[in-house]
């Protein structure tokens, strides 16, 4: 019996797996779309969040895929809190399946089989989609999952007499009875990774009369805390920031609030539950009562709190705080675990190429400054710039790692192609940084030396500098829309201008040299112009790269 149960729990658990993952590499992007575009306000983050569980069967993968999207910045904390709160709602549909097989007259495997074998023949077909054969994938982790809660329904035999007295006498310790359970549903859970195993094992044990309504109600309560550990995990990962952390603990306290709530109405609640539900309470309703019990719960609990989003994001804010570093730069957040899904895993470096641009953008801009007024220390300012590019080459072998590790997966031409351009990017991104820095220590070589511009020539290097800065602009503002064949073509002309301002830049150069201008000076000043020159460079690299294989 115990190991047919145990069998049962693990087929079905491999089978919610198999469902999520089939879904998220099927809908890949979209998944993050809907999450970002449908989060305007906090009643659409909610259904959101209902919507995306629904569809990805699993409350965990919804929570672990906002936590890497609230630290990644592409989702506020407020947002955060809404599709958490409708991820909880969204994960009581399995309650309401489990329910309605516990209740069938059919047999579960004459359901699942034809299932799996639909399943298994759409992800071997060669000449469909991958998104197809990813549905094949989903459909065959259905049928394990069918499967699986037949095995563990017949694995659990009538109970005993005397295993009924004990389990009576268990139940009449009152509130005793119902924090020990939620506890034991909150462990069990946190062991199993899945409050959706934890139903399982829930209503096909109040089904077959061992596990009273009271007990299988606190057991599903605790359920609700226990599936708050993954998206725990999720926020302590390494260079996790201070939002990620807060979303994380949205969940747990959000999940802990209404347990604790609804354990002090226990009573009034569990009538309201049976109120809801038609017909007497017994071995061939107790499922509908508990999926009924589950869905009211999770339903009230956000009607209780969706008032108080910005109050509660603001409560957290407080209790957890910013790191001082974060302010100024964020450090970055790829899980040392890819997930499931290749799509979904390139999110995770999207924003971060976004932040790496933006990095090298603040670098020249404080480039151009200094060339128009020489800084008072340049000791600090190569301090600066140093800290900066240092940053950046973590940055550039962080995302290396994390883009490789992608490819070992089975993954399309398509993503492996994204993958690559990727990785072209960000070099090209980091020579940019490199480029700043040289810049900054000719600078101080300059200023050290005593070396003086003319003051046209060095008036000169302001358009010029203002040209690469508008052009590197102009690139940063589309990786993340990709290149029209036009707006290569506007790359190319703003590429062909620097370099004609560059070539009249070293022809006045060479001139004032021949005219017995200082060696030194004119030499580091033909030195710079090659140096800015190759910002425009790397820039232009990063738009033919963005027209050949679209958005980063």
């Amino acid at each position: 019996m115990i190991l047919q149960l145990i069998g049962g729990l693990a087929m079905f658990m491999y089978g919610m797996e198999l469902t999520s993952e089939g879904i998220q590499r099927a809908a890949g992007e979209r998944l993050q779309k809907t999450l970002n575009f449908m989060t305007k306000n906090s009643i659409m983050a909610v259904l959101t969040g209902t919507l995306v569980t629904i569809a990805v069967q699993s409350s965990s993968a919804t929570t672990v895929m906002l936590i890497t999207f609230v630290n990644a910045g592409l989702l506020s904390l407020t947002q955060g809190i809404g599709v958490i709160m409708g991820a909880n709602i969204g994960t009581t549909l399995t309650g309401w399946i489990i329910a309605a097989v516990g209740i069938a007259k059919f047999s579960i495997a004459a359901l699942a089989v034809p299932i799996f074998g639909i399943g298994f023949f759409m992800s071997i077909t060669k000449k469909k989609s991958e998104a197809f054969k990813s549905y094949g994938n989903a459909l065959m982790g259905l049928a394990f999952i069918f499967l699986g809660l037949g095995f563990i329904s017949t694995a659990i035999p009538k109970p005993s007499a005397d295993v009924l007295l004990f389990l009576q006498n268990f139940s009449d310790k009152g509130y005793l009875a119902i924090l020990l359970s939620v506890l034991a549903g909150t462990v069990f859970t946190i062991l199993v990774h899945a409050s959706s195993a934890t139903m399982a094992v829930v209503i096909s044990l109040a089904a077959q009369g061992i596990l009273d309504f009271n007990i299988a109600a606190a057991l599903t309560l605790g359920a609700n805390i226990g599936t708050t550990v993954d998206a725990f995990l999720a926020s302590i990962s390494a260079g996790a920031n201070a939002n990620a952390k807060r979303a994380a603990w949205a969940h747990i306290l959000f999940n802990v609030f209404g347990t604790v709530w609804v354990v002090i109405i226990f009573k009034p609640f569990i009538g309201l539950v049976q109120w809801l539900v038609p017909g007497e309470l017994g071995p061939d309703t107790v499922g509908i009562h508990i999926a009924m019990l589950h869905t009211l719960f999770n339903s009230l609990n956000t009607l209780v709190m969706l008032p108080f989003v910005r109050q509660f994001a603001s409560l957290l804010e407080r209790l957890i705080k910013e790191k001082p570093e974060e302010a100024e730069r964020r450090a970055i957040y790829l899980p040392q675990q890819l997930m499931a899904t290749p799509e979904l895993s390139l999110l995770h470096a999207r924003k971060e190429i976004a932040d790496m641009a933006g990095l090298a953008g603040t670098m020249f801009q404080r480039i151009r400054s200094d060339i128009r007024k020489e800084p008072d220390d340049f000791e600090s300012e190569i301090e600066w710039f140093t800290a900066k590019e240092n940053y950046a080459d973590m940055m550039h072998e962080e995302l290396s790692r994390f883009l490789l590790q992608i490819t070992t997966q089975e993954i399309s031409d398509t993503t492996r192609n994204r993958v690559g351009l990727k990785l072209r990017i960000i070099s090209e991104l980091e020579s940019m940084t490199d480029e700043c820095l040289s810049i900054a220590y000719l600078l101080k070589k300059k200023h050290a030396k005593q070396l003086e511009f003319e003051e046209s020539s060095l008036a000169a290097l302001v358009p010029f500098s203002e040209m690469v800065d508008q052009f590197l602009r102009f690139v940063s503002e589309k990786l993340g829309t990709g290149m029209t064949e036009i707006e290569l073509g506007i790359a190319s002309e703003m590429e062909d201008k620097i370099d004609a301002f560059k070539k009249h830049l070293k022809k006045m150069a060479r001139k004032r040299l021949k005219a017995g201008a200082d060696v030194k000076a004119e030499l580091l000043y033909i030195d710079l112009i090659r140096h800015v020159e190759k910002v425009g460079d790397c820039s232009y690299a990063i738009a033919a790269e963005l027209r050949n294989f679209g958005r980063v």
